[in-house]
Order: C-alpha cells, then structure tokens, then sequence
C-alpha cells in the first residue's frame, strides 16, 4: 500500500535559528515527487521529518488522515535510501535485503521468497552471496533500493542517492530508480540539488529557496512557466534581459526593438520588466528579417549544438544554442539579427518575485 502525504503548516527550528517557518504540501498516492534546491535549503530537513529522524515543532504531518508528528519511526513504514548507501559492510548482499523482514519477524519462507523477488528485480540476485566492498557503486545502490522496498514500505524516501555515482552511473541508475517506482507503485520523496536529475524522473518538483516552497509542478510546467526569477534560474539554462512592458499596447520594448509577448498583465503604464529567454528560444539570422540587430562576440562548439555569445544593443549579451549543423556559416564578430519566439518569453516583475506571464 503507498499513501497521500499531507504536510501543513510544517515548522523547524534548531534553537533560535528557523529552518523551514511554515510549508504546506500535498504529495499524491503513487506520486514520484522531488525536493529541489540548493543546499541548506531544508530540502533534507523536510525529509528527515517526514521520516521521524527531526521533530516538527509546528504543523501536522499526515499519511492519508493518520497524524504521524508523534508516531515512532518504526511504525512509519517508510524505506529509506541514502546518500551513503548505509549498507551492512559484514553482511552479504542477500543477508543486507533480508535484515528488514527478520526485523519484523516474518516466517523464514516468506522472507526467502520476498528477498529473492527483489534481488531479481534489481538484478543482483547473481551477486547474493557477496560482501559490499566487492560491489560497484551502482550494485551496492541497487542493494540499498531493494532492502528499503522489501519490506513493503508506504512510502520511499531518498535522500541524494546518486550523488556519490559518476556521470554515466547516474543516468543509468535515475533511470532504474524511476522505472522501478513505476512498477512497484510506491508514493516516493526524493531529494536533489541537481535539476536535470529532478527533471528527469519526477512527476513534479517542488523548488525550494530558505525553507520556502518556490513552486510546485511538472517539470515541464516549472521549466517553460517558472513562478519567479529564482526558479527560472534554478531550472535548466536561460538568460535574464532588462526591458520594458508597455500596457497601452501589451509590447516589449527590449534594445530600441518592440515586441508583443501574448498574455502579460501588468497595473503599471510602463513597467520595468526582466525576461527570461531560454538559449534554444532565439533564432539567429544573417538578414533582417525584423529581428534585433546583434552582434556575435563568442562561439563554442559542443558537438551536437554549437553555444553562442552574442551582444545586444544596450549593453546586454545572450547564450543562444542552435544545432550545429545549422551554425557553420556564423561565427564571432558577424552581424546577426535576432528573433524570438514570444509564447516562450517569461516577464518577470522588476524585483524577480513575480511572473507576469504567467498562466493560471
């Protein structure tokens, strides 16, 4: 069985010092959901509460209607993967994914039954008999994964599991992680500060800043509408441009060129604005075609797209990537005309807190 999580009014505080100040949360039945943000953020915190190991000094924490603030760890049953494996370094693999269901004292058959189904279906069962220090990192990982779900937990919490994995290991294992909550159906909290993993294999992300719940979505809607400048820099590659947004027309003044941005709302005659303009959004042409007239400073070739540094009137500068197939014939110095696909600008107020754009 997994659970609804139901966070309300949470708060933690270390003696005088106000870790999260009050953050309210729903995380589905089912729902794989992702922390993000940067450290100290209380990311880890809100985990460790969710789980027992911090106190909660304000606000209730439910698992469908049961209030668990005082409930003991034990009686949680919660799985938990963490960012050093904390596997038994004296136990064999298969005596590491058993040690739960002796813990609760299940007949022998049936822990023998349980522990082979998991070590199948995280392909280690070959390695059942051998000591952790014999096990690549990603095996001992996935010895930490089936130890937490062989108990059957309600609910799966991970904190920076891939974090101690090279590159190539990590995409494998998000990979893993993700199609086996998907098959076991566990409600899964999952903790990172690193947003391509969150956007790679989360149904939605809550964006995280001083204890503060930025933004909750799918990743898609937290990448393409960001609730403020933090979370649009926080999520993949963009560039931020100052401007001015005209209400008696809705049109974009940006570098002595205008332009409408569809569906921005603003109080103001004129207001000052920043945009968020993604890399890939721009479209970089040799004629003027109506576009800004920019000017190339810098290119770097990275194989599948080519990364441009390119300079506006005013005094700004821009990342543009384009496919570098399209690119051979631009290079630093060139006269470019840039255009950009409106529906993808966000505006954002001046102070960064509020987006403008943003659809409701």
């Amino acid at each position: 069985m997994s659970v609804n999580i139901s966070i309300r009014n949470a708060v933690k505080r270390y003696g005088e010092n106000t870790i999260i100040p009050d953050l309210s949360l729903e995380i589905r039945d089912k729902e794989f959901f992702t922390l993000l943000g940067p450290s100290g953020c209380g990311k880890t915190t809100l985990l460790r509460m969710i789980a027992g190991f911090n106190t909660i000094e304000g606000g209730e924490l439910y698992f469908n209607a049961t209030c668990i603030n005082n409930m003991e760890i034990s009686k949680r049953n919660i799985g938990m993967v963490f960012q050093n494996y904390a596997i038994f370094p004296h136990y064999t693999v298969q005596q590491n994914v058993e040690f739960g269901l002796k813990n609760r004292k299940l007949p022998k058959e049936r822990i023998k039954a349980d522990t082979r189904e998991f070590l199948e279906l995280m392909q280690i069962l070959e390695y059942k008999d051998r000591m952790p220090e014999r096990l690549s990192g990603g095996q001992q990982q996935r010895v930490a994964l089936a130890r937490a779900l062989v108990i059957k937990p309600d609910v799966l919490l991970m904190d920076e599991p891939l974090s101690n994995l090279d590159a190539k290991l990590r995409l494998e294992m998000r990979q893993v992680i993700r199609n086996l909550q998907r098959e076991v159906g566990i409600t899964t909290v999952y903790v990172t500060h690193d947003q391509e993993e969150a956007m790679a294999i989360s149904d939605r992300i809550a964006v995280m800043k001083d204890g503060i719940i930025q933004h909750v979505g799918t990743p898609r809607e937290i990448y393409h509408r960001p609730a403020n400048i933090f979370v649009a820099s926080f999520i993949g590659r963009t560039n931020f441009l100052e401007a001015v947004f005209r209400k008696a027309d809705g049109n974009i003044l940006l570098g002595g060129h205008e332009f409408s941005v569809p569906g921005v709302s603003s109080d103001d005659d004129e207001e000052p604005v920043v945009l968020s303009i993604r890399p890939e959004d721009f479209t970089m042409a040799k004629t003027d075609s109506g576009g800004i007239r920019s000017t190339i400073r810098d290119s770097i070739f990275l194989g599948l797209n080519t990364h441009f540094i390119v300079n506006l009137p005013g005094d700004q500068s821009v990342e543009i990537i384009h496919e570098s197939q399209m690119d051979s014939n631009f290079k630093p110095g060139d006269t470019v005309y840039l255009t950009v696909k409106a529906d993808k600008i966000n505006v954002f107020s001046r102070d960064g807190k509020r987006n403008l754009s943003r659809e409701n």
